[in-house]
């Protein structure tokens, strides 16, 4: 099966003029912040992905049904009510989670009202075992 079209694709959007057009001045901080951590955990350069998605890498992502599309091995977007990061097997990760804070979740995102609102060193190993899960080879658990 031939990967499928996506509106999130990477692009060649500019990332700082994106984050800096943010206009909540705690979310474009935050943004910033998030920017550094992914960049820093992952050591790759970031890339827009699609109009509001930050990401960082790439991995070819095939599911059980044969589609296939490639998405970034993590990321994050500056949502008007969240900030909120792309990431794979945080579920699998439950002690940690308990002990992040303030948070809620999507199939394949965690949602952070603001970075004061959790503990930002969990946040970090979250974000390190989702990478080191996506860099696995082992496919999402999104379903």
């Amino acid at each position: 099966m031939a990967i499928a079209e996506l509106k999130t694709r990477p692009n060649d959007g500019d990332v700082v003029a994106f984050l800096n057009a943010v206009s909540d001045e705690r979310r474009r901080a935050e943004s910033f912040e998030a920017l550094d951590l992914l960049k820093r955990i992952t050591g790759h350069d970031p890339k827009m992905w699609g109009p509001s998605i930050v990401g960082f890498g790439s991995v070819s992502l095939k599911y059980a049904s044969g589609r296939e599309m490639d998405w970034p091995i993590t990321a994050f977007s500056p949502r008007k009510g969240n900030l909120t990061f792309y990431l794979e097997g945080f579920r699998r990760q439950s002690e940690l989670m308990a002990r992040l804070g303030k948070y809620k979740t999507g199939k394949s995102c965690l949602l952070i009202k603001t970075l004061d609102d959790i503990d930002r060193g969990v946040l970090e190993a979250i974000i390190r075992g989702s990478v080191e899960h996506m860099r696995s080879g082992a496919q999402p658990d999104w379903s």
